[in-house]
């Protein structure tokens, strides 16, 4: 087999695992944004259509009436307001805290550095439903109310990755740059502020862009905190909690027009990021 030939199967078996996987991920968001746009009806029909079809002359008849009753849903729309008063403030307050500790760690020196970082590490291998019971006991206990306490919460996990990741673009910043602001007159933290902190934000968009998600898709935290606070729940609870006009009705098109309207403004930020995003992910990939 020439090398011609081999580079020709090559590029066929990588385009073709490309498409595979381009199909893999994109199919369940298609089959979300179909299902929202059936009717009761259409949704029942066998075999199911893969766009939205009258069942009686299978035309192509798709319906916006579960958005429309999605928008109408007064728990829904207060569900999306505490979603981004939670999610924000957690990416803020994480991004704020984060950058400081990363600055400390990546820059600085003092003792128990690497047992720090190692520490914060760990922090993220613990998953949610481990220290559930506890943290609802303490949040209890101090009595504080249920938006607060997913704030709150959000962070434990939020926080140590955002810390880890800004550490790791600290450090690879040139000690010159420190030395120079210094011998300038630059304080430690005019230094951090004015000179260090512009040259990591594409990591800081990243970093607060998954904190961001983490904290708007999160469910398990949210549906415990708001057990006894229903105006408090958050949109992934309100989108759970759905009911339909009669009992034992399960409203799946509103669920799922309801999930698409969720997902518009993280698509939304990715698009408006999506240079930051990749500065980000490909910064320290080639030394110069």
């Amino acid at each position: 087999m020439s090398k011609e030939t081999s580079r020709r199967i090559n590029n066929i078996l990588f385009w073709a695992l490309v498409v595979f996987i381009f199909f893999y991920m994109l199919t369940p968001f298609y089959w979300m944004v179909n299902s929202s746009l059936k009717t009761e009806a259409q949704l029942f029909m066998t075999p199911a259509t893969f766009v939205p079809r009258d069942p009686n002359t299978m035309s192509f008849k798709p319906v916006f009436d579960n958005y429309i009753a999605v928008f109408q849903n007064d728990r829904f729309l207060r569900g999306l307001m505490n979603s981004a008063i939670v999610a924000t403030s957690t990416t803020v307050l994480s991004l704020l805290i984060g950058a400081f500790a990363a600055f400390a760690l990546g820059k600085l020196r003092f003792r128990g550095k690497s047992p720090s970082l190692y520490l914060i590490l760990a922090m993220t291998m613990f998953p949610q439903v481990a220290v559930l019971a506890g943290l609802y006991a303490v949040i209890t206990v101090l009595g504080i109310s249920a938006m607060p306490s997913m704030i709150l919460s959000y962070m434990i996990f939020t926080l140590p990755f955002t810390v880890w990741v800004l550490t790791s673009f600290f450090r690879g910043l040139p000690m010159e740059i420190m030395q120079s602001a210094q011998v300038d007159g630059a304080s430690p933290f005019q230094t951090f502020y004015l000179i260090l902190l512009p040259l990591t934000l594409p990591a800081m968009v990243t970093t607060g862009l998954l904190a961001f998600i983490s904290a708007w898709n999160e469910y398990l935290f949210a549906l415990t905190f708001t057990s006894v606070e229903p105006t408090a729940r958050t949109v992934p609870v309100a989108i759970a909690l759905f009911s339909g006009e009669k009992a034992m009705q399960e409203p799946f098109g509103e669920i799922m027009a309801a999930s698409v309207v969720v997902t518009v403004p993280l698509i939304v930020l990715v698009l408006i990021f999506q240079k930051k995003i990749v500065a980000g992910l490909t910064a320290g990939a080639v030394k110069g």
